[in-house]
């Protein structure tokens, strides 16, 4: 049996190097050597967790766009139509904004369920489109995600957890963002690294001094001497 407990991690600004860009190359050992799942929880869409599990040479589980898809290692579940989503981005193109992420989008290039939408376009009018198609649109700090307002990262890690016999329950969570704050609120023990936004410090069980990997490294050295 698995001394340590599940680990579920966000990507953006958790396992970030601590300027923010670019993954930390510090996590890589100690994942792996992580003797329970670590579960990629991101609003990034499902190529990029997957991705990453490759390179870090860990099981490829997953949930990814919000909780919009998610992946057992062996079967893939969509649990939102981009229909909606799409439909928004264009009538905001229409009214004469955009993207904003270049010609070919790779940002949202291979998203199923959602869309993203950058920081530097304007907020509001998305807003009062996306509220016409029943859609929400978060904030993360890295994107506007214009997605169904039903599917969270929270509920992605329980139906995973279910499907590929994780214990949800006692697992560790680290992130900093508001969609984070689903995760915390289904697993054992939640973290957000000192550089997480109001939602997520307030919905954490401790905020952390240190930010981006920094917090992630210091919360699994210590879970993993406490035996926590």
């Amino acid at each position: 049996m698995a001394s340590d407990p599940p680990l579920v991690l966000d990507i953006d600004g958790t396992l970030t190097r601590p300027e923010g860009f670019g993954i930390d190359p510090r996590i890589f050992d100690p994942l792996l050597e992580w003797d329970a799942p670590v579960v990629l929880a991101t609003g990034k869409a499902f190529p990029y967790p997957i991705a990453l599990c490759h390179f870090l040479a860990i099981p490829e589980i997953a949930v990814a766009e919000n909780g919009g898809v998610v992946y057992t290692g062996e079967e893939v579940t969509v649990t939102a139509d981009r229909a909606a989503a799409q439909a928004v981005l264009e009538e905001y193109r229409e009214a004469g904004y955009a993207a904003g992420w270049g010609g070919d989008d790779t940002i949202n290039r291979w998203r199923a369920t959602e869309v993203a939408i950058n920081r530097d376009q304007p907020r509001d009018p998305l807003e009062a489109i996306a509220a016409d198609y029943g859609l929400e649109v978060i904030d993360t700090g890295y994107a506007y995600h214009v997605k169904d307002p039903t599917v969270t990262k929270g509920q992605g890690l329980l139906a995973l957890g279910e499907a590929a016999g994780i214990e949800v329950a006692e697992a560790v969570a680290v992130g900093d963002s508001i969609n984070d704050v689903s995760t915390f609120e289904v697993v054992s023990r939640s973290f957000a690294v000192a550089n997480a936004d109001a939602d997520a410090r307030e919905a954490a069980d401790e905020v952390l001094e240190e930010t981006h990997a920094d917090g992630t490294l210091a919360v699994v050295e210590r879970v993993r001497a406490s035996g926590e």
